[in-house]
Order: structure tokens, then sequence, then C-alpha cells
């Protein structure tokens, strides 16, 4: 067997904290494809605490899958990845069945659509769109009805955000590259 033969096409990404940590989630390699990375996934969950004990929680644009697999690792009791490629919902299922994730649900839809039909409310939910789809305020635009009381909303992106005012930023950081922020919906009076 040659070098090059036995070099491999995909991703992986390790779930860095929980019951499944340490293992290996799988994926194939794409271009606009990137994982949250270690450290900022370890500040996030530092950030919501350790335990997600009877959270629900919403990965829109799960791709790896890797903050829903670290949420589900961590104890959540139901995790719903949405991603609209074909090869990763593939991927996706197989790392849930390798783990035998039941309490992770996977839709292959549109993020938008999801939002729009799912009546469903989420203690948790994790937004990191491509960074240049302009995605993320159409899907901040449409979440609020399905926030929990105390829900937080987990935003990542390339470039510093700025929230409207129906939300604030509870919490951000930065890493190389990478902005994030966990915001809280504004109550109302």
């Amino acid at each position: 067997m040659t070098r090059t033969a036995s070099i491999s096409r995909t991703g992986r990404v390790r779930v860095i904290g929980g019951a499944w940590r340490s293992r290996l989630i799988r994926f194939a390699d794409c271009a606009q494809l990137r994982p949250t990375p270690d450290r900022v996934r370890e500040t996030l969950f530092n950030w919501l605490g350790q335990d997600l004990s009877g959270k629900t929680c919403l990965d829109l644009f799960a791709g790896s899958g890797a903050l829903g697999f670290e949420a589900a690792s961590r104890g959540a009791e139901q995790v719903v990845m949405v991603e609209r490629d074909r090869q990763l919902i593939h991927d996706l299922r197989a790392a849930i069945d390798q783990l035998r994730a039941s309490q992770i649900r996977l839709e292959q839809r549109d993020a938008q659509a999801f939002l729009r039909s799912d009546n469903k409310q989420y203690d948790v939910v994790f937004l990191d769109p491509p960074f240049a789809s302009g995605l993320l305020s159409e899907a901040l635009a449409l979440l609020p009805p399905r926030l929990a009381d105390h829900a937080v909303v987990y935003v990542e992106c390339g470039a510093p955000f700025c929230p409207d005012d129906s939300w604030s930023i509870w919490k951000q950081g930065r890493a190389s590259k990478v902005h994030y922020y966990l915001l809280r919906l504004r109550q109302n009076g």
C-alpha cells in the first residue's frame, strides 16, 4: 500500500467532554465545513455549565455535529440536529448509530423551513451557519417562538456581530477568526 492510499478524505472532530469524551466524530471532507474549534467549545460549555441534563437543544446548522454531540454527551435530554446536505446527514446518522445516541433526532431540512414548521421550544440553540451566507440574521428573526423561558442562543460567526434590539449579548469571545456569543432574548415590558 502506498503512503497516499492510506490518507483519508474525511474530517474528524473529537468530543471534548461528557460521556463520550475523546470519541471521534467523522465526516466528509468539505471546504465549507469548519467545525467549532476545541477551545471555543470548551469555553461555550463552561458558560453553559458542564451538565445539560433535562435540556432540549437545537443544532440548527449541524454540519459536523460537534456542538450537538457535545450537548448530548453532557446529558441533554434531546438534541435536534438540522442539516440539509445529504452527505453530512449520512455522516451524522453514522455517528449517531456508533454512539447509540437515542436522544439525538436528525432532520434533513433547510434551517428556515424547519423553524417555520417546528412547534417545539428549546433551552439551548446553536447557530453556526456558513459565515458568508447571511443566514444568521434570518435564523435569529425566526427563532423567538422556538425559545423556552430563559433560553440561550449560541452564535458563531467570522466577524464581530451586533444583534438587533430584541437580543442581548450575555457572553462573548473570540478565537483567531471566530467570534462567538451567547445571546438572550430581551423580555418585553
